[in-house]
C-alpha cells in the first residue's frame, strides 16, 4: 500500500520552499516593501503570491500594535494582557487612594477562590480561564440586537484583576474578596452614566464569591432581588443539613443564599432558574419558600412554558427591584459545561439560556456574576468560553438598562 505522502513529497516541498525563501523573495529596502520575481516558474500554489506586491506602514506607524483588535484583518487575538474580552486593565480598583481619580462604570473582578466547594475544586483557576476565552471577543455588533456593541458604548468597562483571596482561610478569603468590591463601588463614574456607582460583574470561584459580592451591592443599593440560574437550591440551612457543623463552616457554596437572606441583603422576590438538582430532604423546597423567600423555574419546564414564559415569570418576580443576577455555569446541561464542580445532567442548552438572558432587558441590574467554572475538567475551552458568553450577556444587560 503507498502512503499517502512519500518521502519524495516532503524533499519535494522542502527543496521548493528553500529555493522560494531564497531566490524569489526579495527585499525593496526604498520603498519598504515584499517583491516576488514574477519570472521564475513557480509551482501553482505559489503563483498566487507573485501577483502583487505587499505594502507595509510607515517604520513609525504604530496606530494597530495596541490590545483590542481582536479583529482578524486589524490584529491579533492574543495581543496585549490578558483581560476580558480586551477591555482596558485597571489596576487601582482596590486602592482607597484612588476612588477621585479613577472612573468607570462597570468593573470586572475575578474571584480566585474554590475552598468552599462539596465536591470538585478547580473554580479558582476560573477567572483567568474564561479571561483567556475571550481573547476572540472585542468592540463587535451584536447580530441580535441590530448596532448594538456591548465594548463601545456609553458604559466604560474595565478588568480590575483578581482579588487577592487567600486559599488558606475561607472566611479571611470572602471578607478579602467583600472589601475589594466595596472599594471598586465606591469610584467615581463617567459623565455618560446618570448613575452614582458603578456596577460590578464578579468572574467565580466557586459560588460562595457571591455572599460577598452581594453584601458590597447591598450596601450601595441597598436589598435586592436574586436571579439565581443554578440546578441546586443554594440555600440549604446549614444546621439542619448537619447538626454538627461548626459556625465557621457553616457558609458555602450549598448555604450562601441562606445567609444572605438572614442577614437581610435580599428582598422576599427572588427566584431560581434552571433547578434540577435532587433535594436531600422532602422538605426542602419548602424551606427555601418559608425562610429564603425563593420561587423557583424548574430545567424542565422550559418543554412547558417555553422561553418566553420563564422570561415572564422572572420579570413578574422581581418587578422593577434591583436585581443581582449569580450564574451558576451548572445551570446548564454538562454537553454544553462539563467544567464545572457539581453536574446535573438535564439542564438548559447555551442558546437557550442566552436567549432567557437577553429577554431580562429592562431589568434594574446593579450586579452579576458567573461562578462554578473548573478550567481543568474543561474540553477545548468550551466551558470557559461559554462563559465568558454569558458575561457578555450579563454585561449587555447592565450597557442597556443604566441604573440610577
Amino acid at each position: 500500500m503507498t502512503p499517502l505522502i512519500t518521502v519524495d513529497d516532503v524533499k519535494n516541498y522542502e527543496e521548493t520552499k528553500h529555493k522560494f525563501l531564497e531566490e524569489f523573495y526579495q527585499v525593496d529596502q526604498e520603498q519598504n516593501a515584499l517583491k516576488f520575481d514574477t519570472h521564475v516558474d513557480l509551482p501553482i500554489n505559489l503563483k498566487r503570491l507573485t501577483t502583487s506586491t505587499v505594502q507595509y506602514p510607515d517604520k513609525d506607524d504604530t496606530s494597530d500594535l495596541f490590545p483590542g483588535m481582536s479583529d482578524r484583518y486589524h490584529g491579533n487575538a492574543l495581543a496585549g494582557f490578558l483581560t476580558f474580552a480586551h477591555t482596558p486593565m485597571e489596576s487601582h480598583c482596590f486602592d482607597s487612594n484612588s476612588l477621585e481619580s479613577v472612573e468607570y462604570d462597570i468593573a470586572i473582578v475575578g474571584a480566585p477562590y474554590d475552598t468552599g466547594v462539596s465536591y470538585r475544586p478547580g473554580a479558582r483557576y476560573g477567572p483567568d480561564g474564561i479571561r483567556s476565552a475571550t481573547r476572540r471577543l472585542g468592540a463587535t455588533y451584536s447580530p441580535f440586537r441590530p448596532g448594538f456593541n456591548v465594548f463601545n458604548n456609553w458604559a466604560k468597562i474595565v478588568d480590575c484583576g483578581n482579588a487577592p483571596m487567600t486559599p488558606i482561610d475561607n472566611r479571611i478569603a470572602l471578607d478579602q474578596l467583600y472589601r475589594a468590591e466595596r472599594a471598586s463601588l465606591k469610584h467615581m463614574t463617567t459623565e455618560k452614566n446618570p448613575g452614582k456607582h458603578p456596577r460590578i460583574m464578579t468572574l467565580g470561584g466557586d459560588h460562595t464569591i457571591t455572599f460577598s459580592a452581594i453584601r458590597a451591592a447591598y450596601e450601595k443599593y441597598g436589598k435586592v432581588s436574586v436571579i439565581h440560574f443554578d440546578s441546586h437550591l443554594d440555600t440549604v440551612d446549614p444546621y439542619h443539613m448537619n447538626k454538627n457543623v461548626t459556625d465557621y463552616a457553616a457558609l458555602n457554596h450549598g448555604t450562601f443564599l441562606y445567609w444572605a437572606h438572614r442577614k437581610g441583603y435580599l428582598t422576599d422576590t427572588n427566584m431560581h432558574v434552571g433547578l434540577r438538582g435532587w433535594y436531600e430532604e422532602p422538605d426542602d423546597p419548602k424551606r427555601d419558600t418559608t425562610q429564603s423567600k425563593f420561587s423557583k423555574i424548574l430545567a424542565r419546564d422550559i418543554d412547558s412554558i417555553g422561553i418566553t414564559g420563564i422570561i415572564e415569570k422572572i420579570k413578574q418576580r422581581v418587578g422593577e427591584s434591583y436585581v443581582y443576577i449569580t450564574f451558576d455555569i451548572d445551570v446548564l446541561d454538562p454537553a454544553h459545561a462539563m467544567a464545572t464542580g457539581t453536574v446535573e445532567p438535564g439542564g438548559f442548552s447555551t442558546r437557550e439560556a442566552l436567549q432567557i438572558l437577553d429577554g431580562l432587558q429592562g431589568l434594574n441590574v446593579v450586579g452579576a456574576d458567573i461562578c462554578e467554572v473548573s478550567p481543568p475538567f474543561d474540553v477545548s475551552e468550551v466551558t470557559t468560553q461559554t462563559a465568558g458568553e454569558v458575561v457578555r450577556s450579563l454585561l449587555a444587560l447592565m450597557v442597556l438598562k443604566p441604573v440610577v
